[in-house]
């Protein structure tokens, strides 16, 4: 399931819970190219308190949606990721040293408005 957040215009803030489908995935990425349209760099907060598990669908785009944006991560600066679930905490401690121009933090769902916090304040945002 998927779930637009309420959030500043320049950050893309969505829950993301039970069973995420491909139809869910389009519906984040419409959202989300949306906000590209309007902002030349956004945050992004993502929910995973909820999250099961996601289709082979959803997860075939949403890796090719990453992929297809490599030479724009740098929209992206800041991405911050709510959980609960160890295995996410470890999977972006991983991932966050690799991917370029793009910082990417946990926090736990008691710490969701520092988390937006986090999003919100980028490099080129409204406030900046």
């Amino acid at each position: 399931m998927f779930a637009i957040l309420a959030a500043p215009d320049h950050v893309g803030a969505y829950r993301l819970s039970g069973t995420v489908t491909a139809e869910d995935f389009d519906a984040l990425v419409a959202d989300l190219e949306a906000r590209l349209t309007r902002h030349e760099k956004i945050g992004l907060l993502v929910d995973l308190t909820g999250f099961e598990d996601m289709t082979i669908g959803a997860g075939l785009k949403d890796a090719r949606y990453g992929f297809g944006k490599i030479l724009e991560w740098k929209r992206f600066p800041r991405e911050a990721v709510v959980t609960d679930k160890g295995w996410i905490e470890t999977l972006v401690s991983f991932a966050n040293p690799v991917i370029p121009f793009v910082e990417v933090r946990c926090f736990k769902p008691a710490e969701f408005e520092v988390a937006l916090a986090f999003a919100t304040e980028i490099e080129g945002g409204p406030n900046a």
